[in-house]
């Protein structure tokens, strides 16, 4: 019997071994906990998002195995609150307060998962928000400070990148993505052995933009949208900045990001479980 005891628990130690990718909520049969944090002001674009956002998530949230709560309230940003949540997700700035920067990077050393959508990874000197946090912008982001981007927001069509990696599994090859601003860098992110590029923009896109600058109309190049740092559970999405009516006080929404590409839902949902997982 003390042999088929041994037998028995070195089978089920192989077992966990040659699957080190079942999640956490998969052991413990717990949906994922996310944690949204925002501050939706300023830019009507990103409000609109933010909005948006925090409906779109919790009528996904059963169906996918996670529960959604959202907040403001950047002091929450902190060991203990962090705690009860698997993945953090910004949805538009990032934390200012030195103690809330360093909970976060604390939280993602740690294994935590974190989605950031369009303007978490903006950075710009001579802004309200300079490139002054060079773990987050130049590490774990990778891509340095913004540039420039497209004007209007409008949809590309999308490469994917890596097809083995699970946030990107049973995606077509493109697909057409919802309206977007698009973010050019700094950085070269393809320099970075730290970074999976996961989907850039396609080639067929351009020109992509309407101006009226004419430096707002991108015609070529190579477009990272949707990558992660491959020593976090990490995932970074430039969508997220709405077409607004700016004629008419730029309050009404012409475009949305979240429910008008399901192929570019289905991503946001893979992250969403893929970030959930403990290492």
């Amino acid at each position: 019997m003390k042999n088929r005891n041994l037998l028995f628990t070195f089978t089920s130690l192989l077992i966990i071994c040659l699957h080190p990718g079942a999640s956490f909520s998969q052991e413990n049969n717990q949906p994922i906990r996310v944690i949204a944090f925002y501050t939706a002001k300023q830019d009507s674009a990103h409000i609109s998002f933010v909005h948006e956002a925090n409906r779109w998530f919790p009528l996904k949230a059963a169906a996918n195995h996670f529960t959604y709560d959202s907040t403001n309230n950047w002091s929450n940003l902190n060991a203990g609150f962090l705690s009860k949540y698997q993945v953090v997700i910004f949805l538009d700035t990032r934390p200012e307060d030195p103690d809330q920067r360093k909970a976060f990077e604390e939280y993602m050393k740690t294994g935590g998962g974190w989605l950031g959508f369009h303007f978490a990874g903006f950075a710009l000197n001579h802004s309200l928000y300079p490139q002054n946090w060079d773990w987050y912008h130049n590490e774990f982001i990778g891509a340095g400070s913004y540039v420039s981007n497209t004007w209007r927001p409008t949809p590309a069509v999308l490469r994917v990148m890596d097809k083995s990696h699970p946030v990107t599994q049973n995606l077509p090859d493109t697909f057409r993505s919802s309206a977007s601003e698009w973010y050019r860098w700094s950085n070269d992110l393809r320099t970075n052995p730290d970074i999976d590029i996961l989907l850039s923009i396609d080639s067929t896109s351009f020109p992509l933009g309407t101006g009226p600058k004419l430096y707002e109309i991108w015609h070529s190049g190579f477009y990272p949208v949707v990558w992660t740092n491959k020593n976090y559970r990490m995932v970074y999405f430039n969508m997220g900045h709405n077409d607004m009516d700016y004629k008419n006080g730029g309050v009404k929404s012409l475009s949305q990001t979240l429910g008008t590409s399901p192929m570019e839902d289905q991503l946001i949902l893979n992250a969403i479980q893929w970030a959930g997982r403990k290492k």
